[in-house]
């Protein structure tokens, strides 16, 4: 009978080695061996000796009867992530070293890719994009907001985790990637080169004499930097009243969101989160050098996570005026834990309240002034409601 694998056995040892001693013991943090049921509690727990004699079950029936070849390495990683998908919790996942370290780069505010910014349905799984970055390949190749990403190098990704077709698409500058896209009814092929992305996170500009714009696209590691300077500037030139623009802001870092509200916020409670056992931390703003002026921010159904988290103290405070429609509701923190091997996993660690303790997780944020956006590309209705509400 032909063997199919490519490696090493499939069989008990490897299998059951892999499952117990590796992952479940990474994710308790347990050590010196493993413990004698599997860690989920009160959730109908199995014994690891009955979980290994169903994984070697699985593994006779492929080594006998699977028809194609497999890498043992997607075995091994498609165990892992079951375990995290098990939880239901399209939030929670598993990362390979490859994975984690690639998401690592793009949260470092640089990589190598096609310069798109995404968001997911995370009922229909449906990945639409959101921008395409000026000169990049996607914007070069005419990629539009909307449009949706339906294949990548041939392989369908609706449902797919999004920061793994994120890593699809990233790779070695000047390497090519073949994207299929949906537009209404047509089918767009398109066939990118990567290049080297510096991720513009910040976007300001004066509007009249005294009103300052900043657009945030997202919340990674270089964002506070560059939203200080940017507010540090617009003072600069005189500026009075502030517009900030979350709309299609997927969130990002929570301690990043926290320093750049620490500058528009007076002193006081900005977040707090609640774990499982009712641990609660809280972020809290110190009043020193904050801003004080009139202000007004912009949401949208894509400003998610952290961007709720800016737009639920703001409102929270009655620092600024929420403009736009109601947000994506997205109340839930997530941690990133690395594993001994150069793997993580991303779990859902807590629920997050604003200042006044509303948890908006599946709900979301209704704006103060709720303006749809008109169907008209060349008018901004949300953005020119903003300017008449603070030229008042």
């Amino acid at each position: 009978m032909k063997d199919n694998r490519k490696g090493h056995s499939f069989g008990k040892g490897l299998v059951a080695g892999i499952l117990f001693s590796g992952l479940v013991l990474a994710v308790t943090g347990c050590a010196g061996g493993f413990p004698p049921v599997i860690f989920f509690g009160g959730h109908s727990a199995k014994t690891n000796a009955q979980m290994e004699s169903k994984i070697q079950e699985l593994s006779q029936y492929i080594d006998q009867y699977y028809l194609f070849d497999y890498e043992e390495e997607d075995v091994e990683n498609g165990i892992y992530k079951g375990l995290m998908a098990g939880l239901g919790d399209v939030y929670t996942g598993y990362y390979t070293p490859e994975e984690y370290e690639d998401f690592m780069e793009t949260s470092n505010g640089s990589y190598s890719g096609i310069g798109a910014m995404l968001s997911q349905d995370y009922t229909t799984g449906i990945i639409t994009v959101v921008r395409a970055f000026s000169g990049s390949p996607a914007a070069e190749a005419g990629m539009q907001t909307g449009d949706i990403l339906y294949m990548v190098e041939g392989e369908e990704v609706t449902g797919k985790d999004l920061s793994l077709v994120v890593t699809d698409l990233k790779g070695v500058e000047g390497t090519q990637v073949q994207v299929s896209m949906l537009r209404g009814r047509d089918i767009l092929e398109m066939t990118l080169t990567r290049k080297n992305i510096e991720v513009p996170t910040v976007e300001s500009r004066m509007i009249d004499a005294q009103i300052g714009y900043i657009a945030i696209t997202e919340f990674d590691d270089v964002t506070d930097e560059q939203f200080m300077e940017a507010l540090d500037a617009l003072e600069a030139q005189g500026m009075k009243k502030l517009i900030v623009d979350l709309r299609d802001n997927g969130g990002g870092l929570v301690d990043v969101t926290c320093a750049i509200l620490d500058r528009l916020l007076p002193e006081g409670l900005i977040v707090y989160t609640e774990d499982k056992y009712g641990n609660r931390r809280e972020e809290r703003s110190d009043a020193e050098n904050y801003y004080s002026g009139d202000m007004a921010v912009l949401v949208n159904g894509n400003s998610a996570s952290a961007s709720e988290i800016f737009a639920g103290a703001i409102k929270d405070y009655g620092v600024g005026t929420l403009i736009g429609t109601q947000t994506f509701g997205k109340g839930i923190v997530q941690s990133l834990f690395p594993l001994s091997d150069g793997s993580a996993v991303k779990i859902t660690v807590s629920r997050y309240y604003t200042p006044e303790g509303n948890n908006i997780h599946e709900v979301g944020i209704t704006p103060d002034l709720v303006i749809e956006q008109g169907e008209n590309p060349e008018v901004d209705n949300q953005l020119q409601k903003a300017i008449e509400v603070l030229s008042r």
